[in-house]
């Protein structure tokens, strides 16, 4: 197998460095750390902690609840509404 040379700032040398083990050369740490990242940034994203999710679930149902019930209010306050407009309109008539 080849190698490659790569350029690394000063600061980047020295995290590599310290992350690095006595027993593993910087191919093994390199490799080390791409082993113990996430392959693919976009897995697990939008997760929540379980807790978090459960408040998160709960707001939602609360506020789902709230909505149906003021649209139920402003529904029945528009029903009233039209009918008292009815019924001046048969008085009138």
């Amino acid at each position: 197998m080849g190698t490659k040379t790569i350029g690394l700032r000063e600061d980047a040398y020295e995290r590599l460095k310290a992350r690095k083990r006595d027993d593993e050369s910087f191919t093994d740490l390199v490799n080390r750390l791409l082993d113990e990242s996430t392959a693919d940034w976009r897995e697990g994203f939008g997760t929540l902690p379980s807790d978090e999710a459960t408040d998160l679930e709960q707001f939602a149902k609360e506020s789902r609840e709230g909505l149906g019930a003021g649209l139920a209010d402003r529904q029945s306050r528009a029903v009233t509404a039209l009918r008292e407009v009815e019924s001046d309109d048969e008085e009138s008539s």
